[in-house]
């Protein structure tokens, strides 16, 4: 891994039979840096995140993400429905071996840290969509990781609760310094979360465009959307995305 950094990709490739899917890939994240991967469908933005994840065998290369494996939160929160927020987001370190008791009251840390203080006995049917995520987010962030991968997580969430639960994110980078690596489809919001936005081309999937977000640390907001730094970087994002589409099917 390279000085300074959380997370390193070095010639990472990854191949499903005959088909190179993915690579190389290079990068490196420093710890409390966001970094968005923004690309079409089909460019390995979710393969590149399941190979950090070690869900997925790179072909060539390497990945590493520190000395603790990576927190990961899928667009799905898969929450057990028979056990409350507390119990779902203790569960990582119940079964790593931690006594119950010391896991719960982990668990009822990552919670507070997610906004969810007062929600700890809730059952998933009790909470809302974006308070389901959250609880995701706590559930990935308790095991104390270096990394934390996220792929689209709020995608079904509406935008109003979107940009609460991006907030959330932008005030757990600089509280808590973790290194991100954020999936979405969302030119705002790749731009509105992201240190650096990564602009992926499909077949195979490679980093084509680094854009840098140039803008302090901690809460962004209204300020940041409407500044020219957002603008600018959005459509920097908006010529490369168009480059790289795939150009639509012709009817016979």
């Amino acid at each position: 891994m390279g000085a300074g950094s959380a997370l390193s990709v070095q010639g990472l490739e990854v191949s499903f039979g005959a088909l190179k899917a993915l690579g190389p890939i290079d990068l490196a994240v420093a710890p409390g840096e966001c970094v968005v991967l923004l690309g079409p469908s089909g460019c390995g933005k979710s393969t590149l995140l399941a190979a950090l994840a070690g869900l997925t065998a790179p072909t060539a290369g390497s990945a590493s993400t520190g000395d603790r494996p990576p927190g990961m939160v899928f667009q799905e929160p898969t929450l057990m429905g028979w056990a409350d927020a507390r119990d779902n987001v203790a569960l990582p370190l119940v079964l790593r071996g931690m006594s119950e008791a010391e896991a719960r009251q982990k668990a009822v840390t990552a919670l507070a840290e997610c906004g969810l203080a007062g929600f700890e006995r809730a059952r998933p049917t009790a909470l809302s969509g974006g308070m389901k995520m959250r609880c995701a987010l706590a559930r990935a962030l308790v095991t104390d990781p270096e990394v934390l991968l996220l792929d689209e997580p709020f995608a079904a969430i509406d935008e109003l609760g979107r940009r609460d639960l991006d907030d959330l994110l932008l005030d757990l980078r600089t509280r808590l310094g973790r290194a991100m690596v954020f999936v979405t489809h969302s030119v705002e919001e790749a731009v509105y979360v992201a240190d650096r936005v990564l602009v992926m081309s499909p077949r195979p999937g490679r980093i084509v465009e680094t854009i840098v977000v140039d803008w302090p640390k901690g809460p962004r907001g209204t300020a940041f959307m409407t500044s020219d730094v957002f603008a600018q970087a959005s459509a920097a994002a908006r010529r490369t995305l168009a480059g790289v589409m795939p150009a639509p099917v012709e009817a016979a």
